[in-house]
């Protein structure tokens, strides 16, 4: 009897150990299975990183970075397909950036468009590929509206206006590509109808791949920005040669008188506007300008004033005359918020007698020899392209004068007045009279230096706010 016992209660034991066995070992089979579907999806989700890594390397496009994107995307999670959608110019909307090959589509197609399936699919495909996304819009609204990823099964689907169908999507992945709480775009992946859905494990390793795919976008962002500006600053370089050409690049030789010019621009473009005319045989139109303004905008207006004004001058002796059909020729083609500001003078080689009209202009300073004192000369004047000519031809008028030996003319634009030191200090018409009663006696070219040696000290490294223009009128 206890020989059956004892044998009966060890085949039991070894039965339950068997069974022990047999489920440690499918256990340990489906663990070793799950082992390996981890091991596939790090695989895939490291060759995503790395691809992402190269593709930037080689300085990939932006078509090909939304296109690995995507396709790496399906690829990790093997979905029928998927879409990237960005957040374009217009803040409104959604912009399809790239939607695989045979992905459902993942926004809500009209009815006389869905009614050409299957005979005509282009005009479905061609739909969704122009279609833009508002928030709270099919499962792509929805998501970069709340913020939030989430699976969308095929109940839901059907809500947001996805129909049902074989070419419809059955289960779909959505997340916003976030980056510094910025929405930069929405990344969706979808199921057909003969696909397992998705589940919450492919919803963690999908909130991985959004998170990357985030920064990616957000790189290209920095990286396109760069290029853009690079090629801005080659825009600019081009139109600061083309300009430089506009302008003197050394002073006229004219009899009786010595002349110098400086042109230093806020930006890599001017506002400001000097040009020495050739009159007539003795005559000389000298000109300096000031447009409202800075950057490119001011340098066209600067660039169609030079061209009139050249036009107007040829055997001319009348300053104000001149401006008035300046005016009269730049008034309609001026915005409401802009206008140049003008002195405009005509020497005369024979007589040493010059005529100097004002257009708001700073008033130019004047230095007599005789009694070594420079002072304002402010005949009256308005800015050009304020008015159409009613009331600018009254109000300018001709000035003239004559100049002795030694004596000193200097037009010069705000600027160089308004130009500020650390403290926020101005550095003044004083010190510019200043510069002009100490240096004339030595020439133009000295009360120039003066004036800017004495402003790169004064301002020091501080960035100018306003074009610098100086011309200094010395006769001999």
């Amino acid at each position: 009897m206890w020989t059956y016992l004892f044998f009966a209660l060890f085949v039991g034991t070894l039965i339950a150990l068997l069974v022990v066995l047999n489920a440690f070992t499918k256990r340990m089979g489906d663990l070793e299975r799950r082992r390996a579907e981890l091991q596939v999806e790090e695989d895939r989700v490291f060759d995503f990183l790395h691809s992402l890594g190269e593709a930037f390397a080689e300085g990939v496009s932006s078509d090909d970075l939304h296109r690995l994107i995507v396709e790496s995307a399906s690829r990790i999670l093997e979905s029928h397909g998927g879409a990237l959608y960005i957040a374009g110019k217009a803040p409104e909307a959604l912009v399809p950036a790239f939607i695989s090959k045979g992905c459902p589509p993942l926004v809500a197609v009209p009815p006389h468009v869905l009614s050409q399936m299957p005979s005509n699919e282009a005009a479905v495909e061609s739909y969704v590929r122009l279609a833009r996304v508002k928030p709270d819009n099919g499962p792509v609204g929805i998501v970069w509206q709340s913020g939030k990823p989430r699976i969308f099964d095929h109940q839901e689907l059907v809500e947001c206006g996805l129909a049902a169908g074989p070419a419809m999507a059955h289960s779909v992945l959505a997340a916003p590509l976030f980056y510094r709480r910025k929405v930069l775009g929405v990344l969706v992946l979808a199921n057909g109808a003969m696909s397992t859905p998705f589940t919450g494990e492919d919803l963690k390793v999908f909130a991985t791949i959004t998170e990357q795919s985030a920064f990616a976008l957000f790189t290209e962002g920095i990286y396109l920005e760069a290029a853009e500006k690079k090629r801005l600053d080659h825009d600019l370089e081009i139109a600061r040669e083309i300009q430089s050409i506009l302008l003197p690049s050394m002073p006229p030789r004219f009899p009786g008188f010595e002349i110098c010019g400086i042109n230093i621009p806020a930006r890599q473009v001017s506002g400001d506007y000097f040009d020495y005319v050739a009159v007539d045989e003795h005559r000389l139109g000298i000109a300096i300008a000031d447009v409202s303004g800075k950057g490119i905008p001011a340098s066209l207006i600067m660039a169609m004033c030079r061209s009139v004004l050249r036009a107007e001058a040829r055997g001319n002796p009348s300053a104000a005359d001149v401006l008035r059909k300046v005016n009269a020729q730049l008034y309609p083609d001026i915005k409401e918020d802009m206008f140049i500001s003008m002195a405009y003078l005509v020497l005369d080689s024979q007589t040493g007698r010059a005529c100097l009209a004002r257009a708001g202009h700073d008033a130019p300073l004047y230095f007599r020899a005789a009694d070594h004192f420079a002072d304002k000369l402010s005949p009256k004047g308005m800015a050009l392209g304020i008015d159409s000519g009613e009331v600018f031809n009254r109000v300018i008028a001709d000035h003239e004068f004559e100049f002795a030996s030694g004596d000193c003319l200097l037009l010069y634009t705000d600027g160089t007045t308004e130009a500020l030191d650390g403290a926020g200090e101005e550095f003044g018409i004083e010190r510019v009279v200043a510069a002009l009663e100490d240096g004339a006696a030595k020439g133009a070219r000295d009360v120039v230096s003066r004036i800017t040696d004495g402003l790169r000290a004064f301002v020091g490294n501080r960035h100018k706010h306003d074009d610098i223009t100086l011309i200094a009128i010395r006769k001999s």
